[in-house]
């Protein structure tokens, strides 16, 4: 029984998915679950009546891919601007402003992520991070008082440094030039200016939104953990290494506090080197941080049951993936959750231990996970068309 028995009506159901990737977005996954849990309901009790099943549907994101959309179901304002991509290419972009607030949100990967890559090519000396660094701007100059950095599913192992010149820092080589964009040609800095830095980064509050307590250097930082799975091979991670490690020398010459061993410092291709010590950020795991800014608690307030989902729950998403996260909120809530997922690679015994009461997957309904990515849509509504029905039998109880 993956609720409470029996139920009295309206029995109120939270869903707060993030994405399945190559799917569905969070708010698409919302939407296909809720239309499954009142299909099961209706079907046991047929006149129970639409109001004896209250669904609230709160798209979630973990600090990645997807942050400002779940802001923006939220009723956070969006804005659109024209920004470089992690390559030069120019590319939309959108960030979010809290509603009758000076909050800002910047989603790392809506100007510097991998999705944004032109043609998926990876570029992992090439990529760079001005375009998020253009998107804070945006926000500076709407009059943002703080702004929360979600530094998720990044391209670039630059160090921030994109960012830093889009602000106003110079970086400079031997002969006095600015630097190209992109983590190889740290290879040739002297010298981080600071005197053109835009002098409203130091006037706000800012917020590190970042799972990983990675250190810029060493075996477990930016380069050599994250950079080969943007595509930098042996020499290349090297190469990115020497370059960070330089942007961290010249940062700390220019005053600058010198972060490259603070926790967190190597998210998002070292971008945390720069917002955990030039711009005295606060980090926290991205989950907690969307679950705040949507509301989640209040709205999860005296829930029935909570439903989360992601594309792949695997040992990655123990590390702080938005089911985990809702799992936990809704745990301190007294609430259950079922996890429903694209595919489920780890035991009951690790689920459970998770904080899921149930955890079900598309790969129960259809073996073949060509066609559950391909069919995630109809395939959820399924999934959840059992939860609505058994939630429809605790209330006939």
């Amino acid at each position: 029984m993956i609720t409470r028995s029996p139920l009295s009506p309206p029995v109120h159901v939270v869903v707060a998915p993030d994405k399945f990737k190559g799917s569905l977005t969070a708010a698409e996954v919302a939407a296909r679950v809720a239309a499954g849990l009142r299909a099961g309901f209706g079907h046991v009790l047929p006149g129970a009546g639409p109001a004896a099943l209250r669904v609230d549907e709160v798209p979630v994101a973990d600090g990645g891919e997807g942050t400002v959309a779940a802001a923006a179901a939220a009723g956070w304002r969006t804005a659109e601007r024209t920004v470089a991509g992690p390559t030069g290419e120019p590319v939309r972009a959108t960030w979010a402003r809290a509603p009758g607030g000076g909050a800002a949100l910047v989603e790392l990967a809506q100007a510097s992520g991998l999705d944004r890559l032109p043609g998926g090519v990876p570029a992992p000396l090439a990529a760079g991070s001005r375009g998020t660094g253009e998107l804070v701007r945006a926000a500076l100059d709407d009059g943002a008082r703080e702004v929360v950095l979600a530094v998720g599913g990044s391209a670039c192992t630059d160090g921030g440094a994109g960012l830093l010149a889009a602000l106003g820092a110079r970086l400079l080589d031997a002969d006095g030039r600015e630097l190209p964009d992109g983590g190889g040609a740290l290879a040739r800095l002297r010298r981080v200016d600071l005197d053109g830095l835009d002098p409203r980064v130091r006037a706000v509050r800012w917020t590190l939104a970042a799972d990983v307590d990675n250190p810029l250097l060493g075996p477990r930082g930016a380069a050599a953990v994250f950079a080969p799975q943007k595509g930098a091979d042996p020499a290349q991670v090297a190469q990115l290494e020497a370059g960070l490690e330089r942007l961290a020398d010249a940062l700390s010459a220019a005053g600058a506090p010198d972060a490259r061993a603070v926790p967190g410092a190597g998210a998002a291709g070292g971008t945390g080197l720069v917002a955990l010590g030039l711009l005295g950020a606060r980090r926290r795991p991205g989950a907690q941080v969307v679950l705040e800014l949507v509301g989640f608690d209040g709205r999860a307030a005296g829930a029935d049951l909570v439903l989360t989902g992601e594309g792949s729950f695997d040992e990655q998403s123990l590390g702080g993936k938005a089911p985990v996260g809702v799992a936990r909120a809704a745990a301190a809530l007294g609430a259950p959750v079922v996890l429903l997922s694209g595919r489920r690679l780890l035991g009951e015994q690790r689920w459970r231990a998770a904080g899921f009461a149930d955890a079900r997957a598309l790969t129960d309904l259809e073996p073949d996970p060509a066609r559950c990515v391909a069919l995630a849509g109809p395939l959820l509504e399924e999934l959840a068309r059992g939860v609505g029905a058994e939630l429809a039998a605790a209330v006939a109880r």
